[in-house]
């Protein structure tokens, strides 16, 4: 199900790819203590598996907006315990505590677990217990944070979640979704509504709806993706000609969207990616 291996040396992103979006934490790789595990997923509604342990000796780890759902498990042998994560808005620490190692799955854009008993609204920006919402998942929970083996935990995952179905965004979020990120969130609403037909209450309402957010904060999230991925797979790129290329009309606009969503400037960020050896810190399972 999981498991694309990769060459940890080639210049490629280590995040799935979906309808020309990118959906990656980047400070979860570059606090991580040794390397950040990754399996890449097949499956339509999972991104991806990845374990690591944080480390915060320079400094916390930041969550940054990706537009998707993890479940994060703390594998703490003394005082485990899972969260459902959703979105961020902007750069927030994550909260992680030092040295305790994590198991995540990241859900795709758009894909609200079906078993999850809470709405788009209430999973922005926010973050609630697992076994709060989900008692059910005592058992898998337990098997989960007591593996210390990574591919036996993306194995135990889906077993827990097997036949599960998600919540189905209406067509309209998920044409919406696909025109956003093949045009990496350089959109105006109007242009949304001269691609979709629908007019922007319409628009609106129904995209707050399906993904607990308007169609605007989510081509913001977009675009920062984009930037940080092109970021971490290249050594050297113009800062002016990214902020074109996202739809900024200048590059001081850029400068202060991308602080605000990653908590560093591009160019304090590039020097993160490049001291750390980013890419060589991803070992695919």
């Amino acid at each position: 199900m999981l498991s694309v291996p990769v060459s940890n040396n080639s210049r490629v992103s280590f995040s799935n790819k979906i309808s020309g979006a990118y959906v990656e934490q980047p400070w979860f790789v570059l606090t991580s203590s040794k390397h950040y595990d990754l399996a890449i997923s097949k499956d339509k509604i999972i991104s991806q598996c990845y374990a690591f342990e944080a480390d915060h000796s320079g400094g916390p780890t930041f969550a940054i907006p990706d537009g998707c759902i993890d479940i994060l498990f703390d594998c703490d042998q003394i005082n485990p315990e899972a969260k459902v994560c959703g979105s961020t808005l902007e750069a927030r620490n994550a909260e992680l505590k030092h040295q305790h190692r994590y198991f995540g799955v990241r859900y795709k854009l758009g894909v609200i677990p079906g078993f999850l008993g809470v709405s788009a609204d209430e999973l922005v920006n926010c973050e609630v217990n697992l076994l709060d919402i989900m008692p059910k998942l005592e058992s898998a929970f337990a098997q989960i944070v007591s593996e210390g083996n990574f591919n036996n935990q993306v194995e135990l995952f889906r077993r827990c979640y097997e036949g599960k179905t998600p919540r189905t965004p209406s067509p309209l979020t998920l044409e919406t979704i696909k025109i956003i990120c093949e045009n990496k969130g350089a959109l105006r609403i109007g242009q949304l509504e001269a691609l979709t037909g629908y007019t922007c209450r319409t628009l609106q309402r129904q995209f707050q709806s399906d993904m607990g957010m308007s169609p605007k904060t989510f081509s913001r999230i977009v675009r920062c993706q984009f930037a940080v991925h092109e970021i971490n797979c290249h050594d050297s790129i113009a800062f002016s000609d990214l902020a074109s290329d996202l739809g900024f009309s200048d590059q001081p606009h850029f400068l202060r969207e991308f602080k605000k969503c990653v908590s560093a400037t591009p160019a304090n960020y590039q020097r993160h990616v490049q001291q750390s050896a980013y890419m060589q810190r991803i070992r695919c399972a």
